[in-house]
């Protein structure tokens, strides 16, 4: 079995990466958000995180947290919110034909790719280009033209704050390779 080299650095900002089983696309339907919400508060409520930046697509999601001081125990945050969707919107997602010995041995379903991808923030200007890379995603993978018309992303509560104008990269009179450098 592969020894996959984690970030490990309590208090650490980091970037994640989770996508679904064979790149299904369910996420952003109505009982999996809510499954997602409630996964996350019940999780937060035992090993606390802080949500920097968040973006829901069809088939996989882009976050930013900051965890506490002497904590890095993120894996377990994962495997936490994981298991209470697969348990809340297993039954509908539910699909047979996918589970192999593997999968049922490690007690897995066929909702979620086995692992997921985090990278350790290193300073302001990588958390910037990853914030922007994660509200950006909408508009990459062609599901908005303007990225104000992706309901599932903290852009919303960004442009509120005054972080990003209403318009940031992604209007259809936008050249994005003039306001996006990622």
């Amino acid at each position: 079995m592969p020894n996959y080299r984690r970030a490990n650095v309590g208090g650490g900002t980091y970037f994640f990466t989770v996508v679904t089983y064979r790149r299904q696309r369910f996420l952003c339907d109505d009982d999996v958000r809510a499954a997602l919400r409630d996964g996350i508060n019940k999780t937060r409520q035992q090993l606390p995180f802080e949500i920097d930046a968040w973006v829901l697509l069809p088939d996989h999601l882009h976050c930013i947290w900051r965890l506490p001081d002497g904590d890095a125990d993120f894996g377990k945050r994962w495997a936490m919110i994981k298991r209470f969707v697969t348990k809340r919107c297993g039954t509908r997602l539910k699909r047979d034909e996918w589970m192999n010995k593997s999968k049922t041995q490690r007690n897995e379903s066929a909702i979620w790719q086995r692992r997921f991808w985090e990278h350790l923030i290193q300073d302001e200007n990588d958390l910037n280009e990853h914030r922007n890379y994660l509200h950006h995603n909408p508009v990459k993978h062609r599901h908005v033209n303007r990225i104000v018309d992706w309901p599932y992303s903290t852009f919303h509560q960004y442009v509120k704050d005054g972080i990003y104008p209403i318009n940031w990269c992604g209007g259809t009179d936008v050249d994005r390779r003039e306001t996006f450098d990622i």
